[in-house]
């Protein structure tokens, strides 16, 4: 077996038996990978409380090749979001984040869509109210551009056609993004309005400006970034976190 120190992040975590933990972690040094904390229950474990969902540390491994389960033997924390579970707005977005990354991030090493994870869980702790929104649409858009699955804008995702860079934007999830105009025709998109269009532009910009979204416009870049997540990484999977913040149930109307 060899002994693998890396940065991780928690996703998950499950008891297993009597003292022992089972969890998932999203790993720069290998990915997203499953451990069994061994006992991590008992009252002097070494382990104490790290093993908490969305801790940041340094995770010692015992990895063998071919296994699906390694062991823990060490979670040295570095970071408790303290801020995250304070405020369900800002949990939820972050277990949407961790959900995504969990089902759908490689088990092999990929160390972009760690960082993003990383940065990400970091910046919703200390984002203004005001701007929580814009910053897990963002956020969860970037996850998902990182992993492979960047929506077309610019280009028709079928043919490739330059699309014009401003007005309506005809878009097909299952398509993959905007479609040129004959492409729309023959597979069929819905309409996004120029503002939508430059919202979304805004959102897919991690250096751009974030767009002012009032309620209706913000529960409509949620529902057109939720599809999107089913349709291109979802394959049926159950989605909980994710589907608690499209929903908002928190949220006084």
């Amino acid at each position: 077996m060899t002994l693998v120190t890396t940065p991780a992040i928690v996703l998950s975590a499950l008891r297993y038996g009597e003292t022992s933990k089972i969890v998932r972690l999203a790993t720069r040094e290998l990915g997203v990978q499953s451990a069994i904390a061994k006992g991590a229950l008992r009252p002097r474990s070494r382990f104490g409380a790290a093993l908490q969902l969305l801790s940041d540390g340094v995770a010692q491994l015992l990895t063998k090749e071919h296994r699906e389960l390694h062991v823990l033997t060490a979670f040295d924390i570095t970071r408790v979001p303290v801020g995250l579970a304070a405020d369900v707005g800002r949990y939820a977005a972050a277990s949407a984040l961790a959900e995504v990354m969990l089902r759908f991030a490689p088990a092999d090493p990929h160390a972009a869509s760690y960082d993003l994870l990383r940065d990400a869980l970091g910046l919703l702790e200390v984002t203004p109210p005001a701007a929580l929104d814009q910053i897990a649409l963002r956020t969860l858009w970037r996850l998902v551009s990182v992993l492979g699955f960047a929506p077309a804008l610019e280009s028709c995702a079928r043919d490739g056609q330059p699309l014009p860079p401003d007005g309506a934007l005809p878009f097909n999830t299952r398509e993959g993004g905007a479609l040129c105009a004959a492409c729309a025709a023959r597979h069929g998109a819905s309409s996004l309005p120029p503002d939508a269009r430059a919202d979304l532009t805004a959102l897919l910009d991690p250096a751009g400006e974030l767009p002012l979204l009032d309620q209706r416009h913000a529960a409509s870049h949620r529902r057109l970034l939720s599809r999107y997540i089913r349709f291109h990484l979802g394959e049926g999977a159950e989605l909980p976190a994710l589907e608690f913040w499209l929903r908002r149930p928190w949220t006084v109307a």
